[in-house]
């Protein structure tokens, strides 16, 4: 495209952690811009946040569907060309599915909707519109972990045999919810977060960068829910066993209740001739360990890596790139992969390279699964979509 592509924003206003993390992702290569924003349910918080971001009042909307509709009578030129959705949980799928409904791309922070049922239909109707939808699974955007995804691709490590995931957290340790912390709040509210709360919030995290780095799918689990806060609705700790499509076995940990422990998101992959691990927290490096040669490490901006790798890297080796750019390549691919549509070309690999809404599904799914797992007496479920 020969301009930058106009995004409206659902949610995400004043005071919002995750809104202004998307709109320095969306702004970091140049290819987005803010046109418009509904950016609360509260008309004069929307209209208070679209000001404090230098928007015209006429694009500060009053609610999600006062934007949706009065930009789709808009001609092309002049509206938005995707909205982005960055509220909690139980108000994802409205405004994603009027958004198609209009004719608009959709990009979503996860889990991408309330229930399994509700994540199906989003899925249909992105393959009914033709439409793109990209999910902020962050972490998958991280050079290193496209570098670990392009290596097991490879065969570098040979048949993976094993998994071991972890996110670890700390930050619900204490019952904050009970003290007016807006995030745990909502995090732990059944009718704001759906059926789970750790497993929902970065269990599926963990679950989601296990098959994209592994390249598997899991086919069954055996699952230990636990709610260790006293009075909590929601699980705040879990652990699970898995089995993956080709025979391979893995364990995933993810708890909120870890004191001390910040954002601990790790992985490690083994195969028949070596393993690697990579640390969220020491994002730019790659650790690989052979069976029958010294251990490697990887690191982030160096031309020995892969092009998945090198296109997600913005500065020289040595310069950290984290969290914000890991975020922002989501938006970069996304954008790119929407210009070439409008261009009638066929995006690249690379640009594809973003989750998408078979993932969202797979995602609410985990969640389903895992916590029916954790209820029952049985070892083992079947991964059922």
């Amino acid at each position: 495209m020969t301009r930058k592509l106009k995004m409206g924003m659902i949610g995400g206003g004043k005071n919002a952690f995750i809104g202004a993390i998307h709109r320095i992702a969306a702004n970091m290569d140049g290819l987005v811009e803010l046109h418009c924003g509904a950016f609360s349910s509260n008309p004069k918080i929307s209209k208070e946040s679209g000001k404090e971001l230098f928007l015209s009042d006429a694009k500060c909307y009053n609610s999600f569907e006062e934007m949706i509709v009065t930009e789709s009578k808009l001609p092309i030129a002049e509206r938005m060309d995707f909205v982005t959705i960055v509220t909690p949980n139980f108000a994802h799928f409205k405004p994603a599915m009027m958004a198609l409904d209009h004719g608009f791309h959709v990009l979503i922070d996860k889990p991408m909707t309330l229930s399994l049922d509700e994540a199906k239909q989003l899925q249909k109707k992105v393959k009914d519109t033709g439409l793109t939808l990209c999910l902020t699974h962050t972490y998958s955007g991280y050079p290193m972990v496209k570098q670990a995804r392009k290596m097991v691709g490879d065969n570098d490590l040979g048949k993976i045999r094993k998994v071991i995931v972890e996110y670890n957290q700390g930050w619900l340790s204490s019952s904050f919810e009970k003290e007016g912390n807006k995030q745990a709040i909502w995090r732990t509210d059944p009718s704001k977060s759906g059926i789970s709360g750790c497993m929902g919030d970065i269990g599926t995290h963990a679950a989601q960068l296990a098959e994209y780095i592994s390249g598997l799918k899991i086919t069954q689990l055996c699952a230990d829910i636990n709610n260790v806060v006293e009075g909590r609705q929601l699980d705040d700790d879990g652990n699970v066993l898995l089995k993956f499509d080709n025979g391979a076995n893995g364990i995933l940990v993810a708890t909120q209740i870890a004191a001390g422990e910040e954002n601990g998101l790790k992985i490690k992959i083994y195969g028949e001739k070596g393993g690697l691990e990579w640390d969220q927290m020491e994002p730019n490096s790659l650790i690989i360990k052979w069976l029958d040669a010294p251990m490697q490490v990887y690191r982030t901006g160096n031309s020995y890596l892969s092009n998945f790798a090198m296109e997600n890297t913005r500065t020289p080796s040595g310069h950290p790139e984290g969290y914000l750019e890991a975020f922002a390549n989501l938006y970069k691919n996304f954008a790119l992969t929407l210009s070439s549509l409008s261009e009638g070309k066929e995006p690249t690999a690379t640009m594809l390279d973003f989750p998408s809404v078979d993932d969202g599904v797979r995602g609410m799914a985990f969640i389903e699964n895992v916590i029916a797992s954790g209820k029952s007496d049985q070892k083992w479920f079947d991964f059922k979509i």
